[in-house]
């Protein structure tokens, strides 16, 4: 598998690209963490509880979502189809069609890393070059949640599936036209991949 650079800046340890005018200096909007716990943990996430300093020295709490940073991967083929998933999804009991997707493992340096692994385990599909697209922070009011965006590029089916316990996944190809166009009719519902398909859209085609 070839990798490429898709114009992508420095990094940090979590492969995130920092925003053009980032200081290390304190802006005068920020809180003061005075204190962390973990309020509840479970696989996949973790709900944090902070005790937090205003920046008018009024002491409050806040809670978010720790999930950490995933990638979601736009996996094309040599004959320009976008391989897709159809996974059910118990919290809106459904099933929800969506791009590949998974979160980063500890042994992964950046996120590339997890590029390859979360396509072939998910689809048994393997690409023949990976260019960054996009990063994003989603909800970053109530999750501290990082998506790196992919474009997988001359994806052949020369693996096998190699799904979690509790994962349950159908795989398919659709042109990019007719996937863009559910999106633009609201009938592809998730986000998360709605983005990356629009940014795709919008920036790199």
């Amino acid at each position: 598998m070839r990798v490429g650079t898709g114009g992508l800046g420095p990094l940090d340890h979590h492969g995130f690209v920092p925003p053009s005018g980032t200081s290390d200096m304190p802006d005068q909007l920020a809180w003061e963490t005075v204190a962390t716990d973990i309020a509840y943990s479970c696989p996949g996430f973790d709900i944090v509880h902070e005790d937090v300093r205003l920046p008018d020295g009024t002491e409050t709490d806040f809670d978010f979502l720790r999930e950490g940073d995933s990638v979601v991967v736009l996996p094309v083929t040599a004959d320009g189809e976008v391989v897709v998933i159809e996974e059910w999804r118990q919290a809106v009991k459904r099933v929800n069609r969506a791009l590949p997707a998974g979160s980063m493992e500890e042994s992964d340096a950046e996120p590339r890393d997890a590029v390859s692994r979360e396509l072939r385990e998910e689809t048994g599909y393997e690409a023949e070059t990976v260019d960054h697209l996009y990063t994003a922070e989603p909800a970053n009011g109530y999750a501290d949640s990082v998506f790196h965006y992919f474009l997988a590029k001359g994806c052949e089916p020369t693996a096998q599936q190699d799904l979690d316990f509790n994962e349950s996944i159908r795989v398919e190809t659709t042109d990019f036209e007719g996937l863009l166009e559910s999106v633009r009719a609201g009938d592809f519902r998730d986000g998360r991949s709605a983005v990356g398909i629009m940014y795709y859209a919008l920036f790199e085609r």
